[in-house]
């Protein structure tokens, strides 16, 4: 079951890659956009010789793959997401926002694999780490686009900061990261419970 979640996931993702690589936006956006993904991917292709995630894992992580290859695209703050924002009577493109929550989905394969592996023996490390570690990455990455913001052309600069004049926006960004960490780890917790209660 993991391999052939893993394997469908992969098809799906090289496939929306693939269309999305077509005529995007801007193709300096596309390709800072989509280097952090195609590392991750590699990441995962290189563990999975090493290691298997759940299929649960899998799907998990494959929604920021295909949500960000997607973003990269249109640049985040153009795609159609019209009735999304309608529904929560937004002028701001929410889509960014979403493709941020699901940076968090990252807690659940890494609770799992420190629970698999058996890397820590504390419950509330098991559930603290992947959250920190969400935090951790997103504020990092936060800085990255600015780096690149003030050193790339000014339109892709400001399409991969994407802050649609929102002086805040990294900050809610990070938030929304944070967000989507304490999702995946309640979740996380809930498939896994039996195990978790053996922990000290």
């Amino acid at each position: 079951m993991q391999n052939k979640t893993a394997k469908i996931l992969l098809a799906l993702y090289l496939i929306v890659f693939t269309v999305c690589a077509i005529n995007p936006y801007s193709r300096t956006v596309w390709w800072a956009e989509n280097i952090p993904i195609l590392l991750i991917v590699l990441l995962l292709l290189v563990m999975y010789r090493y290691f298997k995630f759940s299929p649960a894992a899998y799907i998990m992580m494959s929604f920021l793959l295909i949500l960000h290859t997607i973003g990269g695209h249109f640049t985040f703050e153009r795609v159609p997401f019209d009735f999304v924002n309608d529904l929560l009577v937004s002028s701001r493109n929410q889509y960014d926002r979403m493709a941020h929550f699901t940076v968090g989905f990252y807690a659940f394969p890494i609770a799992e694999l420190l629970l698999e592996k058996k890397l820590v023996h504390s419950k509330t490390v098991l559930i603290l780490f992947p959250v920190l570690a969400v935090f951790t990455i997103a504020s990092a990455y936060e800085i990255i686009e600015w780096l690149y913001a003030v050193s790339a052309d000014s339109a892709a600069g400001i399409a991969v900061l994407g802050s649609q004049g929102d002086i805040w926006d990294a900050q809610k960004d990070m938030l929304a990261d944070g967000l989507g960490s304490f999702f995946a780890i309640a979740l996380f917790y809930f498939l896994n419970s039996v195990t978790i209660m053996k922990l000290e």
